[in-house]
């Protein structure tokens, strides 16, 4: 309890007081506005632009890394051999600092000299070359891809885990009475590790909504605001504008945002949790 209140409620009841006040970061007595910080961030085109950006990031920045990483976890499910090394190669991504993420996928992506426009070159595929970071088309995308590639292998481990436990037995079943893949996946495997799959969907949802680093480090939110989602949008509100309370109310409405979402997926993994084991 101590450590709630000391890391969560103080700080989350000094950010209400400052989104319910105008502070600067420089008078000690700001003037008490009420909701006006709210009522002008919903009249914000640039909150909306940056609200889009998140939906986007959200969608795809969860279904990809489930897809891709549970893909691998099927394909690795039987391997023994070298299982140890596909699994550090896989996760070692997800320990690299997002700094270091960030400033090295900045150089794959540069225009002149990134690998990327070099390997499409080399493939016949020149026509596609861009500058991936400076083009309002492409660089929301190309630093979501990015973050899918960091966030991948955390995905793939938890599901191999997860597979170890599936009863193959009732695979070893379904595979004699004649079902595809697939109708073992959904029918017989997900089932199985449906409380994981909620977990991991949780984690990368929540990502999604708070994302900031990995933008921030390659684009800003540029070009031309093609990549500021809510995180960024806060942050320069808040410390390149002055505009602490403004910022702060953005920062609270990511966490209205957010908590619906994580509140439903825990209760509903901790459902199944139960069923599993009979409670």
């Amino acid at each position: 309890m101590a450590m709630i209140v000391t890391f969560f409620l103080v700080p989350l009841g000094s950010a209400v007081y400052y989104a319910l006040v105008d502070f600067n970061g420089i008078n000690p007595q700001p003037p008490f506005v009420g909701a006006d910080n709210f009522v002008e961030l919903f009249g914000d085109p640039k909150v909306w632009a940056a609200l889009k950006n998140n939906a986007i990031w959200i969608v795809l920045g969860t279904a990809a890394p489930l897809a891709i990483g549970l893909g691998l976890a099927l394909l690795m499910w039987a391997v023994r051999r070298g299982s140890i090394f596909y699994r550090v190669a896989f996760f070692f991504p997800y320990v690299l600092p997002q700094v270091a993420i960030g400033v090295v996928w900045g150089w794959i992506y540069d225009p002149v000299r990134g690998w990327l426009n070099q390997a499409l070159e080399t493939v016949g595929l020149g026509s596609l070359a861009t500058g991936w970071l400076g083009n309002p088309d492409t660089a929301l995308y190309a630093v979501l891809g990015t973050a899918v590639w960091a966030t991948t292998g955390f995905v793939f481990i938890i599901f191999l885990s997860a597979l170890r436990n599936v009863d193959m037995e009732l695979v070893e079943a379904s595979r004699l009475d004649g079902t595809n893949p697939f109708q073992r996946l959904w029918h017989i495997i997900l089932p199985q590790i449906m409380p994981v799959f909620l977990m991991v969907t949780t984690i990368t949802l929540i990502g999604g909504f708070s994302v900031f680093d990995i933008i921030f480090i390659m684009t800003g939110g540029g070009p031309a605001g093609a990549t500021e989602v809510l995180g960024t949008y806060a942050y320069s509100s808040a410390f390149q504008l002055n505009r602490i309370s403004y910022g702060t109310a953005l920062a609270l409405v990511i966490t209205v945002l957010a908590v619906p979402f994580a509140v439903g997926l825990n209760r509903l993994q901790r459902r199944l949790s139960l069923q599993g084991t009979g409670a």
